[in-house]
């Protein structure tokens, strides 16, 4: 928890992390992107917003992850005993994705893995122990309500339930019969009845969202993505956790026995059809690693269980050195990873272009923004001096990034507004933020600010809305005593016209 509050605090806010805060000041039932589970939380350990810094904003992740650590050493317990539940443990906190996606940045995932752990251990409470059926209905009315609170953070939560369902289906038919699973699948959707209420206000805009971002096939297979998605996988899990997890379905698929078999079957039927299915969309279609996350964060309670096993013949049983391994792979790409954020240890290419600079060198997403309020105030107090421009002038983008980055270090800090000036599939949430803040007005001028990482000239963009575009100076950003990024600043000056954007 130490080592994750410090990185939280150390290291500035990610494209995604910053836009996601803007969640928390225009509180709803759902946003463009994502149901409202991750605004709330921000909201609730920032005390809203009272306390905005990056280690606030990133808060809830530091201590939910401290409650998931738990609830995944309980599910181990109930596998099989105390060990089980270290090694689950253990190796829960040397996977990259739950480490750092989920417990450092704040991200939908992070409310998310709250839930969907929650929901592992209810199921195996359920039908991993002998209860008497008043018990397991009670929890399987509470696993309606995990399950639902998962979703309503992130959507690709139902995927419990696609797995729970197969599994009774399969397993436990006799569970068609009872009541109180029909009860928690009532309970799930109420749990998803704002969301949708929201969406219907919408014209379901975020479900349009989502599901574009992964049924648009190409026309052909694509062995570069699914090599990606497999390599994101390996590498966001923890290498050495992926092999082991693979080794313990290997190890189911040849009858091992470490676990009983209904138990092995319900932890690979809520884990493989997500893994799968995004293998599949890989194919055809670019996919993010770690929407696979959750599945391989169940399949550690196989893996944890299978290394137990390995060792229940030891009279002194020990953390396996594979364990040991992990973690301190975590250690390394921990500290590669924040050294080369802050410090850029790793050389950017010398041969990018004067406005491209940095643009292959992802980890500049995290470095920079801190001190450009302070950059930008001088080139704005010049030409507020020079009388070019008003202290009153807001700045705009066309895309939510780096917009939302330049809302959070730049506008906020100098009492500035922050404006989407662009299409709606671009600007996502902000869409709607214009209007909450005053809206573009006929006669203002903005500012503009773009970065050699995703470098766009205004002429490109805005052509023909303003009387005239003019380029005010350039901002350079120094990493390890290197120019590492590069922001340009424009003066966009009488608007002619508010475009209706198609």
């Amino acid at each position: 928890m130490v080592v994750r509050g410090f990185l939280a605090a150390w290291l500035e806010l990610g494209n995604d992390e910053v836009y996601y805060r803007i969640y928390a000041m225009f509180p709803d039932w759902s946003h463009f992107d994502h149901p409202p589970m991750l605004g709330w939380m921000m909201q609730l350990f920032s005390l809203n917003l009272l306390f905005d810094s990056e280690f606030f904003l990133r808060f809830s992740s530091v201590i939910i992850f401290v409650i998931n650590t738990l609830v995944i050493y309980d599910a181990g317990k109930i596998l099989r005993d105390e060990l089980t539940g270290l090694y689950a443990a253990l190796l829960y906190n040397a996977s990259i994705y739950a480490f750092v996606i989920t417990g450092i940045f704040i991200l939908p995932d992070t409310p998310q893995s709250l839930f969907w752990l929650l929901s592992v251990n209810l199921m195996l409470r359920i039908f991993g122990q002998s209860r008497p059926e008043n018990q397991q209905d009670k929890l399987m009315l509470l696993l309606g309500l995990t399950i639902g609170l998962g979703m309503i953070s992130k959507y690709s939560s139902v995927f419990l339930w696609v797995g729970l369902l197969l599994f009774i289906l399969f397993c436990q038919s006799n569970w068609l019969r009872r009541p109180a699973l029909y009860g928690a699948l009532l309970i799930s959707a109420l749990c998803g009845i704002p969301v949708i209420w929201w969406n219907l206000q919408h014209d379901f805009i975020s479900f349009a969202y989502q599901s574009g971002r992964v049924s648009a096939f190409v026309t052909s297979f694509r062995p570069d993505l699914f090599i990606t998605e497999l390599s994101g996988q390996i590498f966001y899990n923890n290498p050495v956790n992926f092999v082991l997890i693979w080794l313990a379905i290997i190890a189911v698929r040849r009858q091992k026995q470490f676990l009983p078999v209904k138990t092995q079957r319900l932890l690979l039927v809520t884990a493989l059809p997500t893994i799968l299915l995004f293998l599949l969309f890989s194919m055809f279609r670019p996919t993010l690693p770690h929407w696979t996350g959750p599945a391989y964060t169940t399949l550690i309670l196989l893996a944890a269980a299978r290394l137990r096993q390995l060792q229940y013949a030891s009279e002194r049983p020990k953390i396996p050195k594979m364990v040991w391994l992990s973690l301190s792979v975590l250690g390394l790409i921990l500290i590669v990873g924040s050294l080369q954020i802050k410090f850029g240890i790793i050389p950017i290419p010398d041969n990018d272009p004067y406005h491209r600079l940095g643009k292959h060198d992802v980890t500049l997403d995290m470095y920079g923004w801190r001190n450009l309020d302070k950059s930008f105030q001088e080139v704005r107090d010049k030409q507020v001096t020079a009388g070019n421009m008003q202290l009153t002038d807001a700045i705009v983008s066309d895309n939510w990034f780096p917009l939302a980055n330049i809302d959070y270090y730049v506008a906020r800090p100098l009492g500035m507004k922050a404006l989407g000036l662009g299409r709606p599939e671009k600007l996502h949430e902000y869409t709607w933020i214009n209007e909450r803040r005053g809206g573009l007005k006929t006669g203002d001028s903005y500012w503009y600010l773009t970065t050699s990482r995703e470098y766009r000239h205004p002429d490109q963009l805005y052509a023909g809305l303003f009387s005239q575009i003019i380029a005010s100076d350039t901002i350079t950003i120094m990493r390890g005593g290197r120019p590492a990024k590069r922001v340009f600043v424009f003066m966009l000056k009488d608007l002619q016209q508010i475009p209706a954007w198609e």
